[in-house]
């Protein structure tokens, strides 16, 4: 079959479907790879991932224990892999290595990943920093008056900036009028989390060259398509930051995409490992948006699979749009574990010759699944117990000279990995602060009400001409009156009609 990535092989006698597959057409009807630890989750993203590859989609998955990378090399048949083959009858093995780019948010195991403040957008930037409803709020009205004056707010020490300039008491009036009220003990609190961010190392990932998603959507010269593995290791040790992330990077290929319906192989397909973290501590609003996202993302052509430890991870509506899902064992010790094998039961079509499922999950060896995917006109295939086949590449992680020489050869290397810091939001606003500094206030030294008179005929002219082109007490002087003008005009260039999507990240109109 052309179009389909072979997952296993039935265990099963006389089984209608001896081979079960994964039919690309309808790959991004989303799906759904859990497992308790060590059952073989990650073999089995590996397949579909290499088989989505071999059809020339995209890929993008996190690689949490760094054994994902193993993708860029090609398998050695050894005394393991031999067995395997032959209980399967696979007589056509060909170790091939896939294409592969490596990414890293820090910069260290792949190409940077950045993506600037504005186009995180308040909504998950929130989420990242931890903040309550109404920090949150304060937080929409800063990037509001932003994105209303045109300013782009790369990294975070342009968001500092732009917090310093809210908790100013002028235009913390000025803004609490205009967009609702702003207290100075939420901005010292997003202030105080943004610190926290930085020392957490979160704010590497903030800045550019940001993201360009066509990178993420490449084939290499044989038509196969790129693999992009984000290296996670260390990223998971920050959950908040991993799945803030990846959601972005969801709602990045949702509001960028055209609509395409249902094509013959998805245009990318998208693994969240340690689908949990998503969920975890997920405000009620922004889960919906997720929801939304999930449910929506299918049109335009981008396939979604979560993989976890239990089936309900996930909320009962993201769960009931995965069409194809794979099943590891289960162990059911607690009762948080038995409630999750009996969900994960409930999920799938029932096939008399597997017998209980509830129980067979329990009872799965390394290396076995419970599959059930989408078969012709959109219905489930009953379910099969099948031997996942192993994948053509290698099984594990790779050496540094190995991970040093893909890098090498990676062709978006030039673009990403130096930092870029053009002027922006920091630049903009500590000019206008320099230029009320450099303006002398009533009453200083240098000139006012308070300064004895000249002495000479020339002393009023003089007064009157500082007042027009410096300004007095009560009235702004010409050089503030163009400097700000210059301000304004300066910031719409940078960016003007700024608009936010349905998760809060930037839309360029």
């Amino acid at each position: 079959m052309a179009n389909d990535i072979l997952l296993g092989k039935s265990q099963l006698t006389g089984s209608r479907t001896p081979e079960v597959f994964l039919h690309a057409k309808y790959g991004n009807r989303h799906g759904m790879i859990a497992g308790a630890t060590g059952t073989g989750k990650s073999v089995s993203l590996m397949v579909m991932a290499e088989g989505f590859s071999k059809l020339g989609v995209p890929v993008f998955l996190a690689d949490v224990k760094g054994d994902l990378a193993g993708m860029a090399q090609a398998a050695v048949v050894n005394d393991k892999l031999k067995p395997r083959l032959d209980k399967l009858g696979i007589t056509d093995y060909t170790p091939s290595a896939n294409p592969v780019i490596f990414w890293d948010i820090y910069g260290k195991l792949g190409h940077p990943v950045r993506a600037t403040v504005s186009e995180m957008g308040p909504t998950l930037l929130a989420r990242l920093l931890e903040l309550n409803d109404v920090q949150s709020g304060v937080l929409e009205v800063v990037f509001k008056a932003a994105d209303d004056q045109g300013w782009l707010l790369l990294d975070l020490k342009d968001l500092r900036a732009l917090l310093n300039h809210a908790a100013d008491k002028d235009n913390a009036k000025e803004l609490s009028a205009k967009y609702g009220l702003i207290s100075p003990t939420s901005i010292a609190a997003i202030q105080r989390s943004l610190l926290q961010l930085e020392n957490a190392g979160g704010d590497v990932f903030f800045g550019e060259p940001a993201l360009d998603l066509a990178d993420f959507m490449r084939q290499d010269m044989s038509g196969r398509g790129v693999v992009n593995i984000l290296a996670a290791d260390q990223l998971i040790l920050k959950p908040m930051l991993y799945s803030t992330f990846l959601l972005w990077l969801l709602s990045e290929l949702f509001e960028k995409l055209p609509e395409v319906g249902d094509l013959d192989v998805p245009k990318l397909v998208f693994f969240f490992d340690e689908a949990h973290l998503l969920f975890d501590d997920c405000p009620p609003a922004l889960q919906k948006r997720v929801e939304q996202v999930v449910r929506l993302i299918r049109s335009k052509g981008v396939g979604v699979y979560f993989c976890s430890q239990n089936p309900d991870d996930a909320p009962d509506v993201i769960l009931g749009q995965l069409g194809n899902r794979v099943q590891h064992a289960l162990r059911a010790f607690t009762p948080r574990d038995q409630k999750a094998v009996n969900a994960a039961a409930q999920t799938f079509a029932p096939n008399p010759a597997v017998g209980d499922i509830t129980q067979v999950i329990t009872q799965l060896g390394v290396g076995e699944a419970l599959v059930s995917t989408l078969q012709e006109g959109g219905v489930p295939l009953p379910v099969e117990r099948a031997l996942i086949v192993p994948p053509t590449c290698r099984i594990g992680t790779i050496t540094d000279a190995e991970r040093a020489t893909i890098r090498s050869r990676s062709p978006v290397g030039g673009k990403y990995d130096t930092a870029v810091d053009r002027e922006s939001a920091f630049e903009i606003l500590t000019q206008r602060t320099d230029a009320t500094i450099a303006r002398p206030a009533p009453g200083d030294a240098n000139g006012g009400a308070a300064q004895a008179p000249a002495q000479g005929p020339m002393s009023g002219w003089g007064k009157t001409i500082s007042d027009v082109l410096l300004g007095s007490g009560r009235r702004q002087g010409m050089i503030e009156t163009m400097a700000k003008s210059a301000i304004r005009s300066g910031g719409s260039r940078l960016g003007t009609a700024l608009v936010r999507g349905v998760l809060g990240s930037l839309l360029k109109k």
